[in-house]
C-alpha cells in the first residue's frame, strides 16, 4: 500500500528492508535483457514483467521498491527511436508499475525512482570507473531533465545510485535540488575509495548538511566493502545509511556477464543495522529468496516474542 509516512519518518522508526537485483529477477522471468537498455527495454516491450518482478520482492518482505529507471533515459530510449514525451511516459511508468507491485500488500512499501549514473547510458561498464571527462555541470544538464520526469511522477524518494565519483554525485544533488521529492545518495565502492578512486569521507561529505538527503551509503558493490562504508557515511554525514551490496560476482563489461562467487550473508545485515544503516538491501544478483533471509536476520528478538 501507499505509505502513510514519509520515508524520512519511517526511518527514524527503524530499518525498512530493500528489494534485491531487479535484472536478475526479470532473469529469472525469463526475460532477454540484452538490449543495452537492460531492463528498463521492457518498460515499453513488457511492462506486466517489471511489475511481477517487483512483487516478487514485496513477497519477499522488501518494503523499498527501487524502480526499473536505472538505465532508462532520454538520450538511450532516443537510439531506440522514442521521443522525449514517450521516453518521459516510460520513465512515469516505472514508478507507477512500482506502485502497483505495493498495493499488493496491506503494509506501507515506499517506491524509489531509481537515477543510475552518466555511464549506465552508455552501457559499457565506465559506471564502474566514473571520470567521463565532462563536467560537473555538463553532468548536471544530462541529468536534471529525468530528475524532474520521474520526479513528478510522485516517488517517495529518489535513488542517486551507483555513483562512481564525487564530481557526479554532485553534480546529482545539483540537478536534484528543488524537486519536491527527498533523495539518497549512493556509492559504488572498491577499496574502500570511490570508483573513481577518491576518498570515500570527502565522497560523503557532498551529502552532509543537505537537508534533502535522507540516507547516504553505498550500493553495487562487494559485499565486504559494506560494514566500513555504513560507519564512515554515519560518522561523517550524521545520517541514516543506505546500503545494498551485488552477491559478491564482478561484472564483466566486455564480456557481458558476471564472474566470481556469491559472498552476500544476509547475517552481516544485523551488524550493518547496528553501525546505523536503515535502508538495507541488495543490488545486482541478489533474489528474492536472499532478500527474505535478509528480512528474517534483521528480526529482533522482541519482534520474534
Amino acid at each position: 500500500m501507499k505509505p502513510v509516512r514519509t520515508l524520512a519518518e519511517a526511518l527514524g522508526a527503524g530499518v525498512l528492508v530493500l528489494d534485491g537485483g531487479l535484472s536478475n529477477q526479470l532473469e529469472a522471468q525469463g526475460c532477454d535483457l540484452s538490449d543495452a537498455l537492460w531492463s528498463a527495454r521492457l518498460l515499453a516491450d513488457g511492462p506486466e514483467q517489471i511489475e511481477a518482478a517487483h512483487a516478487a520482492y514485496v513477497r519477499a518482505g522488501a518494503r523499498v521498491l527501487i524502480t526499473s529507471s536505472y538505465q532508462a533515459t532520454f538520450e538511450g530510449f532516443a537510439r531506440r527511436g522514442a521521443g522525449r514525451e514517450e521516453a518521459a511516459r516510460l520513465l512515469a511508468r516505472s514508478v507507477e508499475l512500482a506502485r502497483g507491485a505495493a498495493a499488493a500488500v496491506g503494509e506501507e512499501v515506499w517506491v524509489a525512482g531509481s537515477v543510475g549514473p552518466y555511464g549506465a547510458m552508455l552501457a559499457d561498464g565506465s559506471e564502474y570507473r566514473g571520470r567521463y571527462g565532462l563536467s560537473v555541470r555538463e553532468l548536471e544538464v544530462f541529468h536534471r531533465p529525468r530528475i524532474e520526469v520521474l520526479a513528478a511522477a510522485e516517488p517517495d524518494v529518489l535513488a542517486l545510485e551507483t555513483v562512481p565519483d564525487v564530481e557526479e554525485a554532485e553534480a546529482l544533488l545539483r540537478a536534484a535540488e528543488g524537486c519536491g521529492v527527498p533523495v539518497w545518495l549512493s556509492y559504488t565502492v572498491e577499496g574502500g575509495r570511490t570508483r573513481a578512486g577518491q576518498d570515500l569521507a570527502e565522497a560523503f561529505a557532498v551529502a552532509a548538511g543537505n537537508d534533502q538527503v535522507v540516507g547516504v551509503g553505498v550500493n553495487c558493490c562487494d559485499p565486504a566493502e559494506a560494514g566500513p562504508a555504513v560507519e564512515l557515511a554515519v560518522a561523517v554525514t550524521a545520517k541514516p545509511a543506505v546500503v545494498y551490496p551485488n552477491s559478491g560476482e564482478r561484472w564483466d563489461a566486455r564480456a557481458r556477464g558476471w564472474r566470481g562467487d556469491v559472498a552476500f550473508d544476509p547475517a552481516r545485515a544485523t551488524g550493518w543495522a547496528a553501525s546505523g544503516a536503515r535502508l538495507i538491501g541488495g543490488c545486482c544478483r541478489v533474489g528474492p529468496a536472499t532478500i527474505s533471509a535478509l528480512c528474517s536476520s534483521l528480526v529482533t528478538d522482541d519482534d520474534k516474542g
